[in-house]
């Protein structure tokens, strides 16, 4: 493993690992306004969600690596302490990339990257009219993490408003998350795109009490067939089944199958079932996976 120490690497050498390594990040599309009234409209991947009450993002204009000036859009909320989040979709990308040309303080990037200017409701930025969500932000604090090249400034932007677009919504009012197609920054020119395809579940522990990984046997924890994701998966049930319910597994037809063919030869036998296993847990079927283990 190559092990690298900060302090060793440059502002730009650090970047490229770092953004690389620290990815997908979701995309902050900020539109603000400085006093005078210039609007400016960036797109920033270091954002996220930071907490629900109350409802704060935060989002960082760093420093320019390359010459240290600050970005337009920090000295805005600095003067004005209001922005709009709007959330970047796929159809959207390629102009949220041109609007982080920098362009010169004055420069309108709604009109330069071709977006429509949305009147907000309670806050002087405008919106992104072609933004699936759109966020309406009081920014509480402005804190700075140095002043140097590269150096961050953290915006924490209080959410007041939301506004969703309809299509991208559940009958239940909800945010369908095959339907709102969002797109994240990686390293260099690279982004990555939300399809349905792509998504899938992981099931949380939140109402029960996994049995974890360190109860199950030590032949499964030390399969060559099971990946770390079946052994959480395993690991995730709350309780062993019983040796009757073991048993009855062995009548599974699959099951049946290979402890026929694999009479007097242990180490086939266990490998076959523990490949059955990987299959069952692949379609969700972690409760019988666990049963094949452990016969």
């Amino acid at each position: 493993m190559l092990t690298l120490k900060t302090s060793d690497l440059s502002p730009m050498q650090l970047q490229n690992y770092l953004q690389y390594a620290i990815a997908p990040r979701p995309i902050c599309f900020a539109s603000t306004i400085d006093s005078e009234g210039n609007i400016n409209l960036s797109p920033f991947s270091f954002f996220n969600m930071f907490s629900t009450n109350p409802p704060m993002c935060i989002f960082s204009p760093a420093r320019r690596v390359r010459d240290n000036t600050t970005k337009h859009s920090l000295q805005n909320v600095l003067e004005v302490k209001e922005c709009v989040i709007n959330i970047v979709d796929y159809a959207m990308v390629q102009q949220t990339s041109l609007a982080s040309t920098e362009y010169a303080k004055g420069v309108n990037e709604f009109e330069k990257a071709g977006f429509t200017m949305l009147e907000s409701e309670l806050v002087k930025p405008p919106r992104v009219a072609e933004a699936p969500v759109q966020l309406e932000c009081i920014v509480k604090e402005v804190i700075p993490l140095g002043d140097q090249h590269g150096a961050g400034n953290l915006v924490l932007a209080e959410i007041k408003l939301i506004h969703l677009k309809e299509e991208i919504l559940d009958e239940e009012g909800k945010i369908d998350q095959t339907k709102i197609d969002l797109v994240a920054r990686l390293g260099g020119d690279w982004y990555c795109r939300v399809t349905p395809e792509s998504l899938f579940k992981v099931a949380k522990p939140l109402t029960t009490l996994g049995i974890g990984v360190d109860a199950l046997p030590i032949s499964v924890k030390n399969s060559t067939v099971l990946t770390g994701n079946d052994l959480g998966m395993l690991g995730n049930i709350e309780h062993l089944p019983s040796d009757e319910e073991i048993d009855a597994m062995r009548w599974n037809s699959n099951v049946k199958d290979i402890l026929d063919a694999t009479i007097g030869d242990e180490a086939n036998k266990k490998r076959e079932l523990h490949e059955l296993a990987h299959q069952m847990l692949g379609l969700g079927n972690v409760l019988d996976a666990l049963k094949v283990v452990l016969l």
